[in-house]
């Protein structure tokens, strides 16, 4: 491809409404180029790249014993009743009506279509087990779109789906993916870390997420790990918490002024104690409905925990508004920073659910709101003074330093990119539908499902959130637009320009996709754009020529040497072919 031909504009500055870098590298390297909030156009450079991540994800998949199909990006909203999901999806799902007065939704996922596929394909034990995959474009109507390729409504990804007779042939086959999704990720340059995770709307028992490490502000999530091979994302993980005071020194409960204490920190001080003394209650809604999470007061609560606790699929902290309304509905005047479970009995037209974290299980003579401002309750005792909740789960959010649930040792955390994920549905999907196969018995039984996903526009966003400097892209040979450019400094010098395109043509002659910049360009311009763009190696043909020597240059390193072309040509053609 000749530089002057390639479809590719380039900016000078970073986009003013980009936050992380691969969003602003992508733009200004000429990748992609926003439509609307959320959706991209996929330039020339940006399909390359998708079709190379692809492709190595299609080569595992096949070799795994998967097979691809492709499904509609339209489904219907019957099959969506079938599972149960229509209703509670949640305003993600982008509904929709045709010229008939038909429901139907754009897919966000595909979990209703492939089980009917299998419903009406899959009749006995002898077919199975089976693994269906397909790529194609997804969309989920995300209420805040951020991140570029990270965050969109409109994206690329690879969901399979696993049917067998049973839980041991679905381990087994969990198995295979997850050794799958480990050469697929490192055939595209990422370090990722296998992830213990919440399954969210996809639903199923256990799931894990890869998670590419990074330092960037795009990490999604926190991950808690250990040098005893746990890790977990934060919505999932679990501790040892370090011993803390947790019985007050109080002889009995008594109600106490505490003016102004609208804080942990205010009330500790005012009391003279430590947060851990403190039952913290915060106020939720969960799909409309009021929770209360009740949490030791020197804990934070882990909002997907406290949803799953409830079988919610939309979580939020109440306004100051809502909680006054509340208190006031209830025959209470309070606000924020006195609130108590005792007394809530409705809101909003449902009852108050009451939620405790496994911490306060064992607190005695605690500190805890009583619905009245500038008060509290101290020397409290669950049963006596305050009803211990009937759901105590785990609903805290783990910090750094905390104790492996494991080996004991403290945790550490660091911030990841989810590129990858894989569930076990069981029948989550199978029995509502009546997909059912004929055992070996004789009987009929529900598939025994699982399912596999991976963002392949968020997998190479994550390549250059993983791999770039301040001057631009650091692509990964195995999934880089172009494995190479070659420059001639001038265009008018005829031996830099036969050079040039004597090694181009020997590149290409042996399978090397390469870029000449045929442009009649200052070289810093050439340079800075290969660097923007990415290229994994440059080789400059310039003065030296009249030597018999190029500048060869590996952007991901950025060493740089002067050699012969012949040799410069015979490195990226055995890296290439090494691949």
């Amino acid at each position: 491809m000749k530089m002057s031909k390639l479809f590719v504009q380039t900016l000078r500055e970073f986009p003013s409404d980009a936050e992380v870098i691969s969003h602003k590298m992508l733009v200004r390297a000429g990748y992609i180029r926003k439509l609307t909030s959320g959706v991209y156009n996929y330039l020339p450079l940006m399909w390359r790249v998708l079709k190379k991540v692809e492709n190595i994800v299609r080569e595992e998949m096949d070799s795994a014993g998967a097979q691809e199909l492709l499904m509609p990006f339209v489904q219907p909203k019957e099959l969506w009743e079938e599972s149960g999901r229509w209703e509670v999806y949640g305003k993600e799902l982008m509904r929709l009506r045709d010229r008939h007065n038909r429901e139907m939704c754009l897919g966000p996922t595909h979990e209703e279509i492939i089980t009917s596929i299998a419903r009406d394909g899959l009749k006995s034990y002898k077919q199975l087990p089976v693994n269906l995959y397909q790529i194609q474009s997804k969309f989920r109507d995300e209420v805040r779109p951020r991140f570029g390729l990270l965050r969109g409504r409109e994206f690329i990804m690879k969901d399979a789906y696993s049917f067998d007779t049973n839980q041991e042939g679905l381990e087994k086959e969990y198995e295979n993916m997850a050794k799958a999704y480990t050469r697929i990720f490192k055939r595209c340059g990422l370090n990722t870390k296998m992830v213990q995770s919440d399954s969210g709307a996809i639903g199923g028992s256990v799931s894990h997420e890869f998670m590419v490490i990074t330092d960037t502000d795009a990490g999604e999530n926190d991950v808690f790990y250990c040098e005893c091979d746990y890790s977990a994302n934060s919505n999932h993980a679990i501790s040892k918490l370090p011993e803390a005071k947790i019985v007050g020194d109080w002889a009995k409960s008594e109600i106490v002024d505490t003016p102004s204490t609208h804080s942990i920190e205010e009330l500790c001080a005012f009391l003279n104690i430590p947060a851990s003394l403190i039952v913290k209650t915060l106020v939720y809604i969960v799909d409309k409905k009021p929770v209360l999470a009740l949490i030791r007061g020197d804990k934070a609560v882990e909002e997907t925990k406290l949803m799953n606790a409830v079988g919610g699929i939309d979580i939020r902290i109440a306004t100051a508004g809502e909680i006054e309304e509340m208190m006031s509905l209830n025959g209470f005047d309070s606000e924020k920073g006195f609130i108590g479970p005792n007394g809530l009995k409705e809101y909003n037209g449902f009852p108050v659910t009451v939620v405790a974290d496994e911490t306060v299980k064992a607190m005695k003579n605690f500190v805890i709101g009583v619905n009245k401002k500038d008060v509290h309750m101290v020397g409290a005792n669950w049963g006596a003074d305050v009803q211990l909740p009937e759901i105590v789960t785990d609903i805290r959010l783990v910090e750094a330093g905390e104790l492996c649930p494991e080996c004991g040792k403290p945790l550490k955390v660091t911030r990841g990119i989810e590129v990858g994920n894989i569930f076990q549905l069981g029948t989550k999907y199978s029995k509502p539908m009546n997909a059912v196969f004929t055992d070996v018995d004789g009987k009929t039984k529900p598939y025994v499902m699982g399912c596999y996903g991976i963002g392949i526009s968020r997998t190479a966003a994550a390549a250059v959130e993983a791999h770039y400097d301040e001057k631009g892209i650091k692509w990964p040979l195995a999934i880089a637009p172009y494995h190479a450019i070659v420059i001639p400094v001038s265009v008018k010098d005829e031996l830099q320009m036969k050079v040039a395109k004597d090694i181009y043509e020997t590149l290409k002659k042996h399978g090397v996709e390469a870029v000449i910049d045929d442009r009649d360009e200052r070289p810093g311009v050439k340079f800075k754009d290969a660097d923007l763009i990415g290229f994994p190696y440059r080789i400059t043909v310039g003065k030296t020529i009249t030597d018999g020597l190029v500048e060869f240059k590996v952007r991901a390193t950025e060493e740089m040497s002067n050699i012969k072309p012949e040799e410069a040509a015979e490195i990226v053609v055995t890296a290439v072919h090494n691949l």
